[in-house]
């Protein structure tokens, strides 16, 4: 059986999933189908052949970083060999060191941030500090390109990198989401720039992911669906429509998060 990695996936303890899911979705003006659920999550991914999800969720507060990274690293823990997980952090956290040397302890993969809903620029001062205490020791995936914030364009990714060289950065939404095209003019070629195709397909024609694709390189996208926004299945279903070659796909469903993940 192939394996398969959904490197984008948001999840909610049960109990608040539904308006973390409501939450998003007014946030992004989406209608949310899938209910953030890690049972919702694998059950939707299994349906298409996913058999490894990459998982996190995003602390607005300092004080929601422990118990989120708990919450995280306790869902791979009941999941073995079936889910990855990236912790958080906040760049307003008092102890930044302390916080990363828990996430780190808690044996999570990577970090995940998201400037837009932490109200931060990725290349300020304080990001900076936060990031260099785990670059070269884990990867960072963050949310990119909102056109309504200046937190997380392009032109920041591209100065945080100039800042962090030694991280290793995963940009959501092929770095640019709204802002594709400056994305690729800016942050193709960087040889610690990864991608992934999150939330992207729904607003852009299947010539134009397959442009991006190319553009990043085929060894440097990854897979994702951004659960609970998308149904895996879908996006699945729209990467396999592009015209991309098996051994493409199999770079961009496996080999890349593979080999960035340790998997």
């Amino acid at each position: 059986m192939e394996r398969i990695l959904d490197a984008h996936c948001h999840i909610y303890p049960d109990k608040i999933a539904a308006k973390a899911v409501e939450s998003v979705g007014r946030f992004y003006d989406i209608p949310m189908d899938m209910d953030g659920t890690v049972k919702g999550l694998i059950e939707a991914g299994e349906k298409c052949g996913v058999t490894n999800f990459l998982v996190h969720s995003v602390s607005t507060t300092p004080a929601q970083v422990k118990k989120i990274n708990e919450f995280i690293a306790s869902q791979v823990e009941l999941n073995p060999g079936k889910l990855i997980g990236f912790g958080t952090l906040h760049p307003e956290s008092e102890d930044l060191e302390t916080d990363v040397e828990h996430l780190l302890e808690l044996g999570l993969k990577g970090v995940k941030l998201h400037p837009d809903f932490q109200e931060f620029a990725i290349d300020c001062d304080r990001s900076v500090e936060m990031c260099r205490l785990f670059a070269g020791k884990v990867p960072l995936l963050i949310h990119a390109g909102d056109p309504r914030y200046e937190f997380s364009n392009p032109e920041n990714i591209l100065k945080f990198l100039e800042k962090v060289p030694e991280i290793t950065l995963i940009g959501a939404h092929f770095s640019g989401w709204s802002n594709l095209e400056e994305a690729m003019e800016k942050l193709t070629g960087i040889p610690n720039l990864y991608v992934d195709c999150s939330s992207s397909f729904y607003h852009i024609t299947k010539e134009k992911a397959f442009e991006a694709i190319k553009a990043f390189g085929t060894d440097k996208v990854l897979f994702g669906s951004d659960f609970p926004m998308w149904d895996p299945a879908s996006e699945l279903a729209y990467l396999r429509s592009l015209g991309l070659s098996h051994e493409e796909e199999r770079q961009i469903l496996w080999e890349n998060g593979a080999v960035l993940l340790g998997l």
